[in-house]
């Protein structure tokens, strides 16, 4: 098979095949991050109260702990989910787009009580979501 032919049932690695793997390679490590960070910031909300600087009249005026049980269930998906991907399940992806869609959400929301962090994980989960859409355009002959 040295002239680029598979065996049945096997497709041929092209340049867009391996890219799209190295995207796919790219999301997963960025899941595991921003997963990661809103486990820990869903911890430090739920943990401490007063650890989170809660500003008045804002539209969504949940409770931090409520912000916090949020941020912890979307964190352990996201993990769970870049593990996953890690192993090629396919439903990994489709998991991946959705949750990381909800985070940058739940970080959109979570800007008054800490801009930077929200802003730093909205920014992972867009780069999530434009990474595990990035698929292969055509195979090479």
């Amino acid at each position: 098979m040295a002239d680029g032919a598979t065996g049945a049932g096997r497709r041929p690695l092209t340049v867009e095949r391996a890219f799209a793997g190295g995207w796919t390679t790219f999301a997963a490590i960025m899941m595991l991050i921003g997963g990661i960070l809103m486990v820990l910031e869903g911890i430090a909300a739920i943990v401490n109260n007063d650890l989170v600087v809660a500003t008045r009249n804002y539209t969504f005026s949940w409770s931090t702990t409520g912000w916090g049980w949020i941020h912890l269930a979307l964190g352990v998906v996201l993990v769970l989910a870049g593990t996953a991907l890690f192993g090629g399940a396919v439903w990994a992806r489709a998991v991946g787009v959705v949750v990381a869609g909800l985070s940058m959400i739940a970080n959109f929301a979570w800007l008054p009580h800490y801009p930077f962090w929200a802003i730093v994980l909205i920014v992972i989960d867009a780069f999530v979501i434009w990474a595990l859409c990035v698929g292969p355009t055509k195979q090479l002959d």
